[in-house]
């Protein structure tokens, strides 16, 4: 991606989706950070508005300070009704005591080093399988034959599914987050149509069908000794002494079926896409595999799959010269964050070799820090400690198209011809 072309700040419109299938977004970003670091954005679609916040430091600010911006009123611009809060809420909407306990059911497996030395093997082993399918054709869609399949095996490993139920999987992420684009969703989060799924996440009819699921899996592993994170959920009772409720858990499971899925498959998509565009780079992850552990946090800076995430002030603040009022929605731009030239040399430049790289991909040092930040660093290593080497050449085959969304950055579409080491 070159420096993209510069935009107005009087033609900058966050809810614009039709201006994030391309390199504008990232022009009303820039121009964001430089004239405007905390910008009040109108919303046409009957929301109040939103503060933007596009500054590494200012994202920061907001992230580590829930006592001040709450994530309680929810985290996407959505403005959920009040009495459909409980209903629809999951541990991204809790602060406090709750969402700790809630978080600590299974975020051991995650955090510990130890812990996650356990899974290398059999996700290397995931890995193997994975390519070896794809660089058999030649010809294929690398989002569809390796970056969403790869993430998605995990995922159904750690859910102890069976492997035929993947393919359902990807397609329940892809329709739930792809919310706003009409080729991934049936109904549109901003059709009239939705308005009768308000109750549901996304107002999505397909979260219904993945709540379903999930209580299947629960009637069928509670009481038992399974370790996977089922089990866990229905079987451990949070430090807090309070049981999950059946709401609790059927959010929860949709989130590890969303979350464990999506943000994984679009950073190792937007890193391949990288390499390809600078052969350079790619050249010289092959000229020393050594390199790519520490590629990988510029992997995630450069890949930003999420674009932003709301919190809600809980009173009136000062923030970058900005009056802040109490209830107003605060939206921290990650993507943005990621950009900044103040804490990244040359930011539109990919570089493998960049280092000290203190991205905001995953959150910044608050209690909501992303859950599986340390599986999504082991599998995108793992995917190009495999990949890398096989490879002979590698070029693109076709269009590459992107999801039309301002919540994820994800491209649907990555056409590739390649030829191997084999």
């Amino acid at each position: 991606m070159d420096q993209p072309p510069y935009v107005p700040l009087d033609e900058v419109d966050l809810v614009d989706l039709d201006r994030f299938t391309g390199p504008e977004a990232w022009g009303m970003l820039d121009t964001l950070r430089k004239e405007a670091p905390v910008f009040w954005q109108r919303e046409t679609d009957g929301g109040h508005g939103f503060w933007a916040v596009t500054k590494h430091a200012d994202i920061c600010e907001v992230d580590k300070d829930p006592d001040t911006y709450t994530s309680t009123n929810f985290v996407n611009l959505e403005e959920v009704e009040p009495e459909l809060q409980e209903a629809r809420r999951s541990i991204l909407e809790m602060d406090g005591l709750r969402h700790r306990a809630l978080r600590k059911l299974i975020s051991r497996e995650f955090s510990r080093p130890n812990l996650m030395k356990n899974y290398e093997a059999l996700l290397r082993d995931i890995t193997r399988t994975t390519l070896d399918a794809a660089l058999a054709k030649g010809e294929f869609d690398f989002v569809t034959d390796v970056s969403a399949d790869f993430p998605i095996q995990v995922l159904a490993r750690l859910l102890d599914v069976p492997q035929e139920k993947t393919g359902q999987l990807i397609d329940w992420g892809n329709e739930i987050i792809g919310f706003s684009d009409p080729e991934h969703a049936k109904i549109l989060i901003s059709d009239a149509e939705s308005e009768q799924y308000k109750h549901l996440p996304f107002r999505s009819p397909v979260s219904q069908e993945v709540f379903d699921y999930g209580r299947e899996l629960a009637a069928d592993r509670k009481g038992g000794d399974g370790t996977d994170l089922v089990s866990q959920l229905v079987n451990k009772i949070p430090e807090d002494g309070q049981a999950m409720s059946a709401s609790e858990y059927d959010s929860y499971f949709l989130l590890l079926v969303v979350a464990g899925n999506e943000t994984t498959r679009h950073t190792i998509t937007h890193s391949m896409l990288a390499l390809l565009e600078h052969p350079e780079q790619l050249a010289k992850l092959q000229a020393d595999p050594s390199l790519i552990p520490d590629a990988v946090e510029e992997f995630l800076r450069w890949a930003s799959p999420v674009y932003h995430f709301r919190r809600t002030a809980t009173r009136d603040v000062e923030l970058h010269g900005q009056q802040i009022k109490e209830g107003d929605k605060v939206v921290m731009w990650f993507a943005s964050g990621n950009r900044d030239e103040d804490v990244f040399d040359n930011p539109y430049d990919f570089d493998v070799t960049r280092r000290n790289i203190d991205h905001v991909t995953f959150g910044k040092g608050s209690p909501h820090l992303c859950m599986g930040n340390n599986l999504a660093r082991m599998e995108i290593r793992l995917m190009f400690e495999e990949l890398i080497p096989r490879l002979k050449t590698i070029e693109l085959n076709g269009e590459v198209r992107r999801v039309r969304s301002n919540f994820v950055n994800g491209i649907k579409t990555l056409p590739v011809k390649v030829t191997t080491n084999d």
